[in-house]
């Protein structure tokens, strides 16, 4: 049986996508869930959010044993055999992060090329197309994983074809701004066209002992980050886009008919809204740990340590919900 996946995407960046990845995968292991993270975004963000300089330089350059998912791939992408075993960067005894790499786009005209030649039932097309699902399973079964968190890139590329093929559910991160719904409206059509487009290819798998991912892709709903009205944007202009986010989500990605008339707050599409937590998030990249970790020494004092607080209260109840929804979806 195969372990849940979970990933975070929307066609733009900035919306804080890669720090509420990382966020919530503490919140799961604090919380006694095994989980690990999975770095597909070839700028490697997440990676780079748990891991310093020291210990990435000698990661990427291939110096220790240690493997990427990038070095995971590369007898597939040489065409000199399948994956390799991936090995995990630990953080306690119960989060694991399965580290990405910037030699990850290499790996974007495979997927490119092999798409069509699985219609054609050629099973290296389908080792291809695969080979992230089989990578992730696999390093969860290494690390007991009761749960992989998906981090990717704002594009609608290859890869993250690739990626979402091997998910279960997506979740997607947004701000309530132009860009984020029009990110939002893009990605929805492309989200069933893949489903649909694998569903047909998986008929074609000529290697009946290969495992594949059923590529659900299932929508579970939005988070909208930062929400709170900054200083440099009039009222009505947030208030105009936050209206907006409902039927955009129902319509493009849910794919409904009907009109909707859910506000965020009573939409059951939403997931959260999460605050900003401005200088704690810095604080907290400083000392390599989430917001909710931190403590008087790494300077959460005062009205900074209730903050860092609440910010884990956010995230219990958006861990739970997300859960919740992965469940009743299943």
């Amino acid at each position: 049986m195969s372990t849940r996946t979970i990933a975070f995407f929307n066609n733009v960046g900035g919306v804080g996508k890669t720090t509420l990845v990382y966020h919530l995968a503490w919140k799961y292991a604090d919380q006694g869930t095994r989980v690990i993270v999975v770095d597909l975004d070839p700028q490697a963000n997440l990676t780079s959010s748990f891991l310093d300089e020291s210990r990435l330089e000698p990661l990427w350059n291939g110096d220790d044993d240690f493997r990427t998912i990038h070095q995971c791939l590369r007898p597939i992408i040489r065409g000199i055999g399948d994956i390799d075993e991936p090995t995990l960067e630990c953080f306690g005894p119960r989060l694991a992060l399965l580290a990405g790499d910037i030699g990850l786009s290499e790996f974007e005209d495979d997927l490119s090329s092999v798409w069509p030649e699985c219609q054609d039932g050629k099973e290296r097309a389908f080792r291809v197309t695969s080979a992230f699902w089989r990578v992730i399973q696999r390093a969860c079964e290494i690390h007991e994983a009761d749960l992989a968190l998906i981090d990717l890139g704002p594009n609608l590329g290859a890869i993250n074809r690739a990626a979402l093929i091997a998910s279960d559910h997506v979740v997607v991160p947004l701000a309530a701004d132009l860009y984020s719904l029009q990110g939002m409206a893009n990605l929805g059509p492309k989200l069933r066209a893949w489903r649909d487009g694998w569903a047909e290819r998986l008929k074609r798998n000529p290697a009946r002992g290969l495992d594949l991912p059923p590529g659900r892709m299932n929508p579970l709903g939005y988070v909208v980050m930062q929400h709170s009205i900054r200083l440099d944007r009039p009222v009505q202009s947030y208030e105009r886009w936050i209206r907006r986010i409902p039927p955009t989500f129902h319509a493009d990605v849910m794919g409904n008919t009907e009109p909707v008339t859910h506000e965020v707050l009573d939409d059951p599409k939403c997931l959260a809204l999460l605050k900003h937590y401005r200088s704690l998030m810095a604080m907290a990249h400083e000392a390599r740990k989430p917001v909710f970790h931190l403590r008087s020494a790494d300077g959460a004092i005062g009205s900074h340590f209730t903050a860092a607080r609440n910010c884990g209260k956010d995230f219990e109840v958006l861990a739970g919900r997300i859960l919740q929804e992965a469940e009743r979806a299943d």
